[in-house]
């Protein structure tokens, strides 16, 4: 009994998502910043100031500023949710809210789903069903829960439309037995773990603390959200199928100034000053997280967002621009 209280306490015990600082745009000095994260807050932890900061204190770890994060500058182990969808098989998989009392594979509040985790339920052809509880009075996410969760399954059902086999997924509220007593916050949540450690051991979806990004390793700069996007999309389209993947696309009027590159927050955007003044720019579609910080950074304002991208594009970097002509 203490064992399985002790492991669930451990897997609890780190409530705030990781913060990685080249990855936000308020750091990066992008125009206009970005506050999405402190908007779908709903218990006032996050603050910004030259930088993103969490109370642990006033977090629920809902994950909603996570899923208001364009870029990936906040995020949680995605592995896990994916994980306890696949292991679930062709038998279909439920994903619960804590609140719910609905049992099955619970996580905090179902502001942890994410696009990755619909796309690759799609990818393995296993049906995904979420439950909430009573999002108006709960006290770890907010009311607009369900119809936040709707706008996330919206948009991952645009980007498989390319593999021609959308996910199967239904969203609804819990029904039957429901938590006894009132809706429990973060600071009554050890409690009830404590008190029902064993039952509960089974249904909680594992997850460890990310270690902090090396951001001298290219590779770890893209953040895990979109690499799933991109490694879930299977069956894999066509080189000439569009897929739903907004992108930057350079008008005439680029002055080669390096604004782009510097607000970009996973470096998507590379130039080079070749030793004959020659200056490019290319694209890695696998980084690029559609943040438009570029588009809204550009001092000549020519840089649009393409709302969608062969799926041959993804194969290697894209010429954006050389030597004064654009791509």
């Amino acid at each position: 009994m203490l064992e399985g209280m002790f492991k669930l306490l451990g897997e609890y015990g780190n409530p705030v998502p990781r913060y990685t600082g080249p990855r936000c745009l308020v750091e990066r000095l992008a125009v206009g910043g970005c506050d999405l994260c402190q908007q779908a807050c709903p218990h006032e932890a996050v603050s910004i100031d030259r930088a993103v900061s969490i109370d642990p204190a006033k977090c629920t770890s809902c994950g909603l500023c996570v899923q208001a994060c364009p870029t990936g500058a906040l995020e949680y182990d995605v592995s896990a949710t994916l994980g306890a969808i696949k292991a679930h098989g062709e038998g279909g998989a439920t994903l619960t809210c804590s609140q719910s009392g609905a049992g099955d594979q619970t996580l905090p509040c179902l502001g942890r789903v994410n696009q990755s985790a619909v796309v690759a339920s799609g990818a393995w052809g296993i049906e995904l069903t979420l439950l909430h509880g009573d999002c108006p009075t709960c006290a770890v996410g907010r009311a607009d829960v369900p119809e936040r969760l709707a706008a996330v399954v919206e948009g991952a059902q645009q980007l498989r439309a390319a593999t021609g086999r959308p996910a199967r997924v239904s969203i609804r509220k819990a029904a039957g037995e429901q938590l006894s007593g009132p809706q429990v916050s973060r600071r009554s949540m050890f409690g009830a773990l404590a008190r029902s450690a064993s039952r509960m051991a089974a249904q909680v979806i594992p997850e460890s603390p990310l270690p902090f990004v090396d951001w001298s390793v290219p590779e770890e700069r893209r953040p895990a959200e979109w690499l799933w996007r991109r490694r879930a999309m299977k069956p894999t389209p066509a080189p000439e199928t569009l897929v739903i993947w907004a992108a930057p696309r350079i008008l005439d009027g680029c002055i080669d100034c390096p604004v782009c590159t510097n607000v970009c927050p996973t470096e998507a955007i590379a130039r080079e000053v070749h030793p004959d003044g020659l200056i490019t720019l290319h694209l890695d579609l696998t980084s690029c997280t559609g943040c438009s910080a570029c588009a809204r950074s550009c001092p000549p304002q020519v840089i649009v967002m393409s709302p969608e991208v062969e799926e041959g594009a993804f194969a290697e970097p894209q010429l954006l621009r050389e030597g004064g002509q654009v791509y």
